[in-house]
């Protein structure tokens, strides 16, 4: 068994407030780098390969026109 050391330089110290604020960090990002943050955390939700959604099954609806 290996041992697994925090590395200490990676955290800050901070309030709760301040670790909270998600929205400051992810308004920095470009749109492209969140949808690719929200296909990962999709993938993680719904336990799917990351690049490998799961396919919509066609044969549960139907196409009609309305008259």
């Amino acid at each position: 068994m290996s041992s697994y050391r925090l590395d200490r330089t990676a955290f800050k110290a901070q309030t709760a407030e301040e670790a909270a604020d998600h929205a400051t960090y992810y308004k920095t990002l470009t749109w492209q780098e969140r949808l690719r943050i929200a296909n990962y955390l999709n993938s993680i939700a719904y336990n799917y390969p990351e690049n490998e959604p799961p396919k919509v099954d066609k044969t549960a609806f139907s196409v009609r026109s309305r008259e």
